[in-house]
């Protein structure tokens, strides 16, 4: 049996942009995602704490240390500069795997700067 698992979590981003006039993505800045184990490309989940919205986009890796979060194309219409989301990353595994993974959280504060890191 394969398990869909939480690979890693960006846990209360602040969004920095919202550029319409893109194809759709969201950018993270690019020290966030390796430190939660998210390639360029790769597709993520974005939950907004401000609105409830919950969609699926491909991640965009922005400048270093920037502090960027900024959803692109249509998902621009799906949060507001300010508001707070979550980033996830899933990852398909063996049951076996599954029951001995640990993801990766990181809490941010204000500036989308790491705060915390461990797991759940």
């Amino acid at each position: 049996m394969k398990r869909i698992m939480l690979k890693s979590k960006i846990h209360n981003a602040v969004i920095t942009e919202a550029n319409l006039a893109y194809e759709g993505s969201i950018t993270i800045d690019g020290s966030l995602m390796d430190a939660a184990d998210i390639l360029e490309g790769e597709r993520v989940q974005v939950v907004n704490l401000s609105n409830g919205a919950r969609f699926e986009t491909y991640a965009m890796r922005g400048g270093e240390r920037t502090g960027v979060v900024c959803l692109n194309g249509p998902a621009a219409r799906m949060g507001c500069v300010g508001d707070r989301v979550h980033v996830l990353s899933w990852a398909v595994m063996s049951d076996e795997d599954a029951r001995e993974y640990a993801p990766t959280i990181l809490a941010l504060d204000e500036h989308n700067a790491v705060v915390r890191q461990g797991d759940l």
